[in-house]
């Protein structure tokens, strides 16, 4: 990192680095990261705030960041401050109230309120899982929350989804789902909304990124639950094929030195 980075560049590479879930506990362990982004998260600039908002959505995705994300001082009262904010734009108060209610139920994920608020909220479960694979979508038509919601629906009712994620911002799902269960499921399932279109978005020979658009006549059966998503159980090994969905972010070896240098920059930039 090259000269003073400033404050947008920062929580962007932040914001990147957490995509990777190798990334995640060592960005809440470190001592100036965290307390940055919820900083940032009271920044003028509205990209800031978001693109801390997305870290922090990422960072939430570790089942073992959640408790200490949550007492975190300050976090869950900015959380709210931007939910409550009337200058927040719609999809930043959204977002904003993801993450909330998923750290919310982090304390209380025997109560059947907490299952509620975890499966509503963004349906973040199983993303380090060996019998499972990462399936990349580009959504054509994921506009705004309302067809987020029917994305939503459309993939819970699915036997054999582990867990998904939004990117907005790029049209795109990042789809957790059993071996077994064969890709084209999920494009018949976004299909099925009338209103919605996917596409798989892979990695080529090259290394960039390839969009295969799936079958308008795939005749795959599409499973459904009949109550809650069928998840597997979590482990603690990182799945081999992480890498085999699209081009990670960035790696831990070469995203610690960074963090390093952002935590340096976060701590001359503020005081606690």
């Amino acid at each position: 990192m090259s000269g003073q980075p400033d404050a947008l560049a920062v929580v962007n590479q932040l914001r990147d680095l957490a995509a990777d879930p190798l990334n995640r506990r060592a960005i809440v362990q470190d001592q100036g990261c965290l307390p940055g982004l919820i900083l940032f998260l009271d920044h003028p600039n509205p990209q800031v705030v978001y693109s801390a908002l997305l870290a922090l959505r990422y960072l939430a995705e570790c089942r073992a960041n959640r408790e200490k994300m949550k007492g975190e001082l300050g976090m869950m009262l900015s959380l709210q401050t931007v939910m409550q904010k009337s200058t927040t734009p719609g999809e930043t108060k959204l977002l904003a109230s993801e993450i909330y209610e998923i750290l919310q139920a982090s304390s209380n994920a025997e109560s059947e309120q907490g299952a509620s608020c975890r499966r509503k909220a963004q349906f973040f479960l199983g993303t380090n899982n060996k019998r499972a694979k990462t399936v990349v979508l580009h959504i054509d038509g994921l506009d705004d929350p309302s067809r987020r919601s029917l994305c939503e629906e459309a993939l819970l009712k699915i036997r054999g989804v582990i867990s998904f994620t939004f990117q907005m911002a790029v049209k795109r799902c990042v789809v957790r789902i059993r071996s077994d269960l064969k890709a084209e499921a999920l494009g018949t399932a976004i299909a099925s909304t009338k209103v919605m279109k996917a596409q798989q978005v892979v990695k080529g020979e090259d290394g960039d990124e390839v969009m295969v658009p799936f079958p308008e006549d795939s005749q795959v059966v599409v499973e459904q639950n009949t109550d809650l998503p069928d998840y597997l159980p979590e482990e603690d090994s990182p799945s081999k094929e992480l890498d085999k969905a699209v081009s990670r972010v960035g790696s831990m070896q070469d995203g610690m030195g960074w963090l390093s240098a952002a935590a340096n920059f976060l701590s001359r930039s503020f005081y606690w």
